[in-house]
């Protein structure tokens, strides 16, 4: 390995367990392939007929982080300030989500999760929860074991971008 001036013994050196050279080395496209791989096997193991997926991840960004200003929620979305308006107004109209002055400023209005809301999301990872259950029932072993291993890695790689 290349002099890099951190010590390769460190715990804290995130080339320690992966290796950074076998990081460099991993075919780039396969990593992309693989994880759209598990997206489209998570995103089939919603319930028939549920919401739309940018819905769900609105959903769970209120219930995560709390309200937010409309412009704010389509940023972090990745939606027109437009698009998220019409969806909190579908969400409202389900009585999933709620637009409420904003505590801070009463001028300001924010839109929140409502009970409904979190009880569909509850929903929603309970069935997913089964079907992958399911799912993992029929792997080898060791292949569970790997799966529950990485869980936490994936955990904080997907706590890298920022809300």
């Amino acid at each position: 390995m290349a002099e890099t001036g951190i010590d390769s013994t460190d715990p804290a050196d995130p080339g320690e367990v992966a290796g950074l050279d076998e990081l460099d080395r991993l075919d780039r496209t396969q990593l992309a392939i693989s994880f759209e791989r598990v997206f489209t096997l998570v995103r089939r193991l919603n319930p028939q007929g549920d919401i739309s997926l940018t819905a769900a991840s609105t959903l769970r960004t209120l219930e995560r982080h709390g309200p937010y200003r409309l412009s704010e929620l389509a940023a972090t979305e990745g939606v027109t300030q437009p698009a998220m308006t019409q969806l909190v107004s579908r969400l409202e109209k389900a009585g999933l989500a709620q637009r409420c002055a904003d505590p801070a400023d009463g001028r300001v209005v924010v839109v929140r999760i409502a009970d409904a809301g979190r009880e569909l999301l509850l929903a929603r990872r309970a069935a997913r929860a089964e079907k992958l259950y399911e799912l993992l029932s029929a792997l080898p072993p060791a292949d569970r074991a790997a799966i529950v291993a990485a869980l936490p890695a994936l955990d904080r790689l997907a706590d890298l971008l920022p809300s």
